[in-house]
């Protein structure tokens, strides 16, 4: 099976930006690889905004807008940008080889950081909501 990974960075890029990468290659990794992506050329702050405003178009234009999350869209990110600054990785597959628990144990990660359901929230999806347990450094 293809995966986002058949694609270059930059293709990647450009088919979420323009809403036409496959749905199946739009995984919790291919999240994580944006995520990467959009911190190293934008820095933590715009790609915040970046990738909320590219993935708000991207599940719009599946007809899935229930999918998009505020909340665990900028957690992600804030994960990401966190053991970024810890890395010595220059691309996106050997980070997430040097930090496997972002992609194997994402939720425990998450729960270290929030006490309540931010998956199921409608609030948590529409606003970005901060921890209330650990804040991201």
């Amino acid at each position: 099976m293809k995966s986002h990974f058949s694609l270059t960075d930059n293709e990647f890029l450009i088919q979420l930006e323009t809403a036409t990468l496959k749905p199946e290659f739009f995984d919790h990794q291919a999240h994580l690889r944006l995520a990467w992506l959009n911190i190293n050329r934008f820095g933590i702050e715009t790609a915040v905004k970046k990738t909320s405003f590219y993935l708000k178009k991207y599940v719009h234009s599946l007809d899935e807008q229930d999918k998009f999350n505020q909340t665990l869209t900028v957690a992600a990110l804030k994960a990401v940008y966190h053991f970024k600054l810890k890395s010595k990785s220059t691309n996106f597959k050997n980070f997430i080889e040097e930090f496997p628990r972002l992609l194997y144990n994402f939720k425990d990660l998450m729960a270290m950081h929030y006490g309540f359901d931010i998956y199921h929230s409608e609030y948590a999806k529409k606003t970005y909501l901060a921890p209330d347990l650990l804040p991201f450094d």
